[in-house]
């Protein structure tokens, strides 16, 4: 897993709903990359929909990966 969808998917965990997801993200991502990541994070269940607006993360499926040093700097950015 690259380093852009391990970010997206700590978001997501400050930030369920995808509008204010995105516009988060954006800080540190172009948008496309946003929805790239997270069209295939959801295509491979280790992100899930919940309703039109609400991602969660399918942590039954699959655990979180370890967050790596250099990362955590970017996730307390957003």
């Amino acid at each position: 897993m690259n380093d852009k969808m391990m970010l997206i998917q700590y978001a997501i965990q400050k930030y369920e709903k995808e509008e204010e997801l995105v516009e988060k993200l954006k800080n540190v991502l172009p948008e496309k990359d946003i929805q790239r990541n997270l069209d295939t994070l959801i295509g491979t269940q280790r992100v899930r929909r919940i309703g039109p607006e609400i991602l969660q993360n399918n942590q039954s499926h699959t655990e979180l990966p370890d967050l790596p040093e250099h990362l955590k700097p970017l996730l307390e950015k957003i």
